[in-house]
């Protein structure tokens, strides 16, 4: 399957991985900071306390961004664990039509999440609700980053689920699921 918005799904996966540098860098940033306090006490000198206040809550938001941000691009390129121990053994003009409830219930599923975490934002932004570690993080913004990676998953089952009727209903002993990534990927 060729997705349109794959763009789209490689920005997800670019901000994915952005996430998870940031959460390196601070680790390693308050890592060192503490290494060069306890040098400073070896030696006989007094520690600096250089810290990164609320390093903990940054990473914690920023793996949650990590991890949902790459949701659509993972989907697009058949990485999210599917069991199909069943559906396999079934002809393929059977199997679309799994396939399609299957895409079906994923992305209503995915709308509900996706409306529930918009509305969930907009109470954020209503009542400034703010986190309450050490760092006052305004709670719409981890909120809103989640809204976009469910709405970008929500964008990549409808795409999948309209190829797989269009499928269904053209040539449905056409189908063939697909389980690993596109060999045209790696041009």
């Amino acid at each position: 399957m060729t997705f349109k918005f794959d763009k789209l799904y490689r920005l997800g996966a670019w901000g994915a991985a952005a996430c998870m540098v940031a959460i390196c860098a601070l680790i390693a940033l308050q890592v060192t900071f503490r290494l060069v306090d306890a040098l400073l006490v070896l030696v006989g000198l007094s520690r600096l306390g250089l810290s990164i206040t609320g390093v903990s809550e940054i990473a914690s938001y920023l793996l949650v961004g990590a991890t949902f941000l790459g949701l659509a691009y993972t989907f697009v390129h058949h990485a999210h664990i599917r069991v199909t121990l069943l559906i396999t053994r079934l002809p393929p003009a059977i199997r679309v039509w799994f396939e399609v409830f299957g895409l079906i219930i994923a992305l209503a599923i995915s709308l509900m999440l996706s409306y529930g975490l918009v509305g969930l934002a907009r109470e954020s932004i209503q009542y400034n609700d703010v986190s309450s570690g050490f760092v006052s993080i305004p709670l719409w913004i981890p909120q809103l980053v989640l809204a976009t990676s469910v709405g970008l998953l929500c964008l990549a089952l409808a795409e999948a689920l309209f190829m797989a009727i269009r499928i269904a209903i053209r040539d449905p002993s056409s189908f063939c699921e697909a389980t690993a990534p596109d060999e045209s990927e790696g041009r």
